[in-house]
């Protein structure tokens, strides 16, 4: 029994304040949304930051009481000044707007778009990703191949990337790049010229046409596949930017093929990370003497894997039985002869007749064994027997050959 019982009415209490609920995912993203104009792509400390107070929480720090600043370290006072100014004027609301009037959109880590790999890059994974064209980016990415390669590509280059690229857009595979000039736009056009798909990962804003000559195939990917990046709209890219660009590369997709890099390609960063992710690394490996392929060829020589077409590309990163057809020579009628009819058919000098003796002696052989080979051969086109002599035949055995071959037991 309660101990209050039977002592009559009991004073008011007072009631206990109930919790100050979560900033709800609304917030979440305009706060987010907003951090994409604050920190640079892939800015670590920005990363630890997010992982501490989360979005909402970091960006009321940054726009309130500077002397609650206290609590994000790892920069310097100016650093922390600039951030203070870059996030008094994001107007999220404003970007986010902008972003829909293009047919864009803004996803955050957590929601059901979101691909998930992205979170290997831990605290240098992006803040958000701002997002053009209908498909979803996580469902994509499940089955994604990057095709990675210098810009000043060879004409081998570019037919390699549009061929590999077709190739895998033919199967089901979503092909990746940067959508630069060489041989990323290579890939992009051979997986769109397959009706397949592609996603374009820009060092921009995703309204923006960069570089200027690929608009037309910007705008093709975006109606038929995804324009993806870090940065708010209006927003231009500069050369960290692209190196940034290509860790979200690496690690959105399964695997990476590079086509043509040289030694200080960009191309060759992207591989990089995805070896140090975890990722399958592969080559396609050109000539020698191309300085285009050095880069490539160097990959090569470590842990990367050569490719030569869309079929052993998916034998890495596929599943169980995407094997590659297995590639051979002609199969010649001799190929099936057994080791022992062989070493008759080799005993047979060129161009004269020789006895069953001369053939048992350098055949190392005995006669029986001699005569029923040099009749097996006769039979099969190889031999011809003029009298108590043997010679080899002019002609070349034929496809029928190979038939009868075959069907006697032959190797």
């Amino acid at each position: 029994m309660s101990a209050a019982k039977g002592l009559g009415p009991q004073p008011d209490r007072e009631p206990e304040p109930e919790p100050e609920p979560g900033p709800g995912p609304e917030l979440e993203v305009l706060a987010r949304a907003a951090l994409t104009r604050v920190l640079e792509p892939g800015e670590e400390h920005g990363g630890r930051w997010l992982r501490a107070f989360g979005g909402v929480g970091l960006i009321r720090l940054l726009t309130g009481p500077e002397k609650e600043m206290g609590a994000l370290t790892g920069v310097g006072p100016e650093r922390l000044c600039g951030y203070r100014r870059r996030a008094a004027l994001a107007d999220p609301r404003r970007d986010l707007a902008a972003a829909a009037a293009s047919g864009g959109r803004f996803v955050c880590p957590g929601a059901a778009e979101w691909p998930t790999q992205l979170d290997d890059l831990g605290d240098a994974r992006p803040i958000g990703l701002w997002l053009r064209g209908r498909p979803n980016l996580r469902t994509w990415a499940l089955r994604s191949v990057a095709v990675v390669g210098a810009r000043a590509c060879t004409p081998y280059g570019a037919h390699m990337a549009q061929t590999l690229a077709g190739g895998l857009a033919e199967r089901g595979w979503v092909v990746v790049s940067g959508a630069a000039y060489g041989i990323d736009g290579a890939a992009h056009r051979g997986a769109l010229a397959s009706g397949g798909a592609t996603a374009a990962v820009l060092a921009c804003g995703v309204d923006v046409d960069y570089p200027r000559g690929h608009a037309g195939l910007l705008g093709r990917i975006a109606g038929q596949g995804l324009v993806l990046g870090e940065l708010p709209p209006g927003s231009h890219p500069t050369p960290s930017r692209f190196v940034l660009r290509n860790r979200v590369i690496a690690a959105l997709t399964r695997g990476t093929v590079v086509v043509e890099a040289a030694h200080r390609s960009g191309s060759l960063v992207t591989a990089r990370r995805a070896q140090a992710l975890g990722r399958l690394t592969m080559g396609v490996p050109g000539p020698a003497t191309s300085g285009l392929s050095a880069g490539v060829h160097e990959l090569l020589r470590g842990e990367a894997q050569l490719v030569t077409d869309a079929a052993e590309v998916i034998e890495l990163v596929g599943g169980m039985g995407d094997l590659a057809p297995e590639r051979r020579g002609p199969v010649l009628a001799r190929d099936l002869l057994d080791p022992a009819t062989v070493r008759v058919l080799e005993a047979l000098p060129a161009g004269r007749l020789v006895n069953v003796d001369e053939v048992t002696l350098a055949a190392a052989t005995d006669t029986d064994e001699v005569i029923g080979r040099l009749y097996e051969l006769h039979s099969l086109g190889f031999v011809e027997r003029q009298g108590d002599g043997w010679q080899l035949t002019t002609r070349t055995p034929g496809p029928g050959t190979q038939t009868r071959a075959t069907r006697r037991g032959g190797g």
